[in-house]
């Protein structure tokens, strides 16, 4: 009876984590969706609105840590158990850093704001809209596949982050394009080019959650690996997935 009294109170322990971590997730979207509608529309209010958000997202993962920790000491778990909360711990802190990020465009927003407004032939916003709808897209599902414990979704995002890459590097092109054939353009070309790299940054973290969602179902550690690319030498079909991926961002 006392094993199968500590495995339940374990799994709910277990689950209250679980549940906050999930809930962090959503403030955390929130967070990153309310920085890019800042750079839209230029609203200070929203800008600082964000920056002041972020205080609630480290709260959270000081909190979430305490627990992580808490459990590990009282119930001593072994194997998948431990597992678990050792993915959740390193998820928790990406989630802090998707936050941060998010801070950062609206930061920029907001020096962006303070500075004499000058006339631009360069839309910002427009410039990384597509990354933004599409790396906002990664981390819902990512968060999605973590709930779920769904490796097949985890894998096809891990996969789904070269787009990404490929995306960035293109944006940073034209950017540096637009600098040198107008220089009256560098100022919100630069912002533009900030706020691109921290969105490109949102989506390694994504693919991190997407990481860690496979070595809490498979056990296996796959970063820095060649994982995905050995899935899809064994079959396991990418395409149509993240071409489905890339259709919901636009």
């Amino acid at each position: 009876m006392t094993g199968e009294h500590s495995s339940s109170q374990y799994n709910h322990d277990l689950e209250v984590i679980r549940s906050q971590v999930l809930s962090m997730g959503g403030l955390v979207e929130s967070h990153f969706q309310n920085a890019m509608a800042c750079y839209r529309t230029g609203n200070a209010e929203q800008a600082a609105e964000v920056v002041k958000s972020d205080e609630e997202v480290n709260r959270l993962e000081i909190h979430l840590d305490d627990l992580c920790s808490h459990l590990i000491v009282k119930r001593q778990p072994a194997a998948n158990d431990l597992r678990m909360v050792m993915a959740t711990g390193k998820v928790i802190t990406d989630l802090e850093r998707i936050g941060d990020e998010s801070t950062k465009i609206a930061r920029i927003v907001q020096l962006a704001l303070s500075k004499p407004r000058t006339s631009s032939v360069l839309n910002g916003y427009e410039t990384v809209r597509v990354l933004a709808n599409s790396v906002g897209q990664m981390l819902h599902q990512a968060l999605d596949a973590f709930a779920r414990s769904d490796e097949a979704r985890a894998v096809q995002l891990i996969a789904y982050d070269e787009i990404i890459d490929n995306d960035f590097r293109s944006i940073m092109r034209n950017l540096i394009t637009y600098m040198m054939e107008d220089p009256s353009t560098i100022s919100s070309a630069l912002d533009a080019l900030w706020i691109a790299k921290a969105i490109e940054r949102v989506g390694d973290h994504a693919k991190n959650i997407a990481e860690y969602t496979v070595y809490i179902v498979e056990g296996r550690d796959i970063r820095h690996s060649d994982y995905v690319l050995s899935r899809q030498e064994q079959g396991f079909k990418l395409e149509q997935d993240i071409e489905q991926i890339s259709t919901l961002a636009k």
